[in-house]
C-alpha cells in the first residue's frame, strides 16, 4: 500500500482483528453483488469504500424514479441509466482504485457458472426466489462462499452459506428446499419495503462479506440472522445442514443448474 492507501484504510489498519494483512486480502479480494437495488446499493458502496479491489455488479435493469427512495447507489440525473453503469459511476466517486466489472445481463441457469467463476465470494440482494436458489446452487457446485440477504416491507433476513466447506456448514436449500409456489410470497414492487432497512440489512451483507475476506471474527455461517424493523429487534436463529438436502446432502440430487 501506498501512502495515500494507508491514509484511506487507517481505521481498518488500526483494527487488529483485520490491520494491514486483512487490508491487503480486501485490495486483492473479487466479490460479485447479485442485485444494484436496495440490498445490492449499501454492500457496494461499503465494499468500495472498504477497499475489495474488484467488485462484479450482475443487473440488466435501468434506473427508475421508484428506486431512489431506497437504492442510494443511484441518483436523480441517473435515471433511465443501466444499473450497473449508475452504480461503477457511485464506486467511481468514493474509490477510483477499485475495479468495477458491469454485467448487464439477467442472471440464469445458462450463464451463472460464467459469471461466478472470477470471484471469491459472492453477495446475493436479488428480490425473487428464483434467483435466489439458482444463486445458491450455483455457488455451492462452484465451491463460492455465498452471504445472502432478503428483505421485505419491515423485515430482513441475513445468513452466510457455504456448504462446500464441510461438516456443519448448510446451504440455502437446507433452509428452504424448495422456492414457494409463485405468488404466494409478494415482492417488494407488490407490498412495500422500509428504504432504511435495505441501509440495516445491506450493510451487515457488507460486514459479513467483509469478515469472510480477512477472516476476522465468526462467520455467520450455520445461523441464521433475522431483524423485525418495526420492534427493532434481531433474532439469530442456528441452522443446521440438512441430510436430505437435494443439493448439499450424502444423496444429492442438483448435480447441475437447470
Amino acid at each position: 500500500m501506498d501512502e495515500k492507501e494507508l491514509e484511506r484504510y487507517a481505521r481498518h489498519i488500526l483494527l487488529p482483528e483485520i490491520g494491514g494483512a486483512g487490508q491487503a486480502r480486501l485490495l486483492g479480494a473479487k466479490v460479485l453483488v447479485i442485485g444494484a437495488g436496495g440490498l445490492g446499493s449499501p454492500v457496494i458502496l461499503y465494499l468500495a469504500a472498504a477497499g475489495v479491489g474488484t467488485i462484479g455488479i450482475v443487473d440488466d435493469d435501468a434506473v427508475d424514479l421508484s428506486n431512489l427512495q431506497r437504492q442510494i447507489v443511484h441518483a436523480t440525473e441517473r435515471i433511465g441509466d443501466a444499473k450497473t453503469s449508475s452504480a461503477a459511476a457511485a464506486v467511481a466517486a468514493i474509490n477510483p482504485g477499485v475495479t468495477v466489472v458491469p454485467i448487464t445481463e439477467r442472471l440464469n441457469a445458462g450463464n451463472a457458472t460464467r459469471i461466478i467463476a472470477d470471484y471469491d465470494i459472492i453477495a446475493d440482494g436479488s428480490d425473487n426466489f428464483e434467483t435466489r436458489f439458482l444463486v445458491n446452487d450455483a455457488c455451492f457446485l462452484a465451491k463460492k462462499t455465498l452471504v445472502s440477504a432478503a428483505i421485505l416491507r419491515f423485515d430482513g433476513q441475513l445468513s452466510t452459506f457455504k456448504a462446500h466447506a464441510g461438516d456443519g456448514h448448510p446451504c440455502y436449500r437446507c433452509l428452504f428446499p424448495e422456492p414457494p409456489p409463485p405468488d404466494l410470497v409478494p415482492t417488494c414492487a407488490e407490498a412495500g419495503v422500509m428504504g432504511a432497512l435495505c441501509g440495516v440489512m445491506g450493510s451487515l451483507q457488507a460486514a459479513e462479506v467483509i469478515k469472510e475476506i480477512t477472516g476476522a471474527g465468526e462467520s455467520l455461517s450455520g445461523s441464521l440472522l433475522i431483524f423485525d424493523g418495526l420492534r427493532t429487534e434481531f433474532r439469530k436463529i442456528k441452522m443446521h445442514p440438512d441430510p436430505a438436502c437435494a443439493l448439499c446432502g450424502a444423496d444429492a440430487t442438483i448435480k447441475a443448474l437447470g
